[in-house]
C-alpha cells in the first residue's frame, strides 16, 4: 500500500511547511465565489423555513458569508500548498533524470513554415 510522501502526518490539514508560502490574496476571485456561496446558502436556509429570503435574517447572511469566506481561505491555501508540493516534486524529478528531458533544438519560424506567395 502506497502511504504518500515520506515523512507525511496524516489526517493533518495544514501542515508546519505551508507556513513558508504567500498568504492568498483576500480579493482572489475564488474566496470572493465562497462568500458568494454562503451568502446563497443563507438564502437557501431562509427559504426551506419559509421566511422571506432576501429579508430575513441579516446577520444571519453575514454569519454564513463570513464562515464560508474563512473555511474558503484555508481551503485555498491548503490548495496552493499541494500544488507547491506537486511542482516542488515534479522539479525534482526533472533534476534528477535530465535524460528524459532532453533540450530540444530551437528553430525559427522561418524554418518551420513554408515561404509566402501571395495567390493572385
Amino acid at each position: 500500500m502506497m502511504s504518500g510522501r515520506p515523512g507525511r502526518v496524516p489526517l493533518k490539514f495544514l501542515p508546519d511547511e505551508a507556513r513558508s508560502l504567500p498568504p492568498p490574496r483576500l480579493s482572489d476571485s475564488r474566496l470572493l465565489y465562497c462568500g458568494f456561496l454562503g451568502y446563497c446558502a443563507g438564502l437557501l436556509d431562509n427559504a426551506l423555513k419559509q421566511r422571506p429570503a432576501l429579508l430575513a435574517g441579516l446577520h444571519r447572511q453575514l454569519l454564513y458569508v463570513t464562515a464560508f469566506y474563512f473555511a474558503g481561505y484555508f481551503l485555498l491555501k491548503r490548495q496552493e500548498y499541494i500544488c507547491a508540493i506537486r511542482d516542488h516534486d515534479m522539479l525534482a524529478y526533472i533534476k534528477a533524470h535530465p535524460e528524459d528531458f532532453s533540450e530540444k533544438d530551437k528553430k525559427t519560424y522561418g524554418e518551420i513554415f513554408e515561404q509566402f506567395r501571395p495567390v493572385r
